[in-house]
């Protein structure tokens, strides 16, 4: 056997017919079509010197010398997934990285002028914005997937911890033939509840 690195791809999809018990299901996982597969698995066969599937019609799973070999990808896929860790916490060091959830409002109206600031004190930090509704910015804080997000929400969902950092004023919009349109009193809000309004979709603040 000539000693070269087997393709990191070919070892995920070891494993994986290892963990699914097919090659088709095993590909799926990877993303790779099923004949590209069946041929990179050959090749590693060819560079190993051994069979490592044992195919039937209604599939391929592995054979003893493949579950051996599958038992060592998965270390070596470990120890992989730890490198790449190891380089991205060394990539963060070297460049600061803060990504933001905002509401569409605050995203149009407030964001601009905040990020403008922070980028202004802090050059060094690469802002990443995204814009969602309020019940989507709050899901994604809680997933991990932002680091911090702002919201026009009444209620914050469990878990979250927050501030208020500006406050909004609401203005009811009437055509001029509405009986609203010239009163001079302010509108209660049992008159609100119980007049049909416009909204946003479900989610918004």
């Amino acid at each position: 056997m000539t000693k070269r690195w087997p393709d990191l791809l070919v070892l995920e999809l070891l494993v994986g017919v290892d963990e699914k018990g097919s090659l088709s299901a095993a590909a799926r996982k990877v993303g790779m079509a099923q004949p590209n597969a069946s041929r990179a698995v050959k090749e590693l066969e060819r560079q190993f010197g051994m069979p490592l599937l044992r195919r039937h019609p209604r599939g391929a799973t592995l054979t003893p010398h493949g579950t051996v070999l599958a038992h060592w990808a998965r270390r070596v896929l470990g120890e992989t997934s730890r490198l790449l860790e190891v380089a991205q916490s060394l990539q963060s060091e070297r460049s600061a990285t803060l990504t933001v959830g905002a509401s569409m409002t605050v995203a149009e109206h407030l964001m601009p002028r905040w990020l403008g600031a922070l980028s202004g004190a802090r050059p060094e930090v690469n802002i990443h914005l995204q814009v969602h509704n309020s019940v989507r910015v709050a899901e994604l804080v809680l997933d991990g997937a932002c680091d911090v997000g702002f919201i026009e929400s009444p209620t914050v969902p469990p878990g979250l911890h927050s501030g208020t950092v500006a406050r909004d004023r609401l203005v009811v919009v009437v055509p001029p033939s509405h009986p609203w349109a010239r009163r001079r009193t302010p509108v209660t809000i049992a008159e609100l509840a119980a007049t049909r309004l416009v909204v946003r979709e479900p989610g918004s603040g």
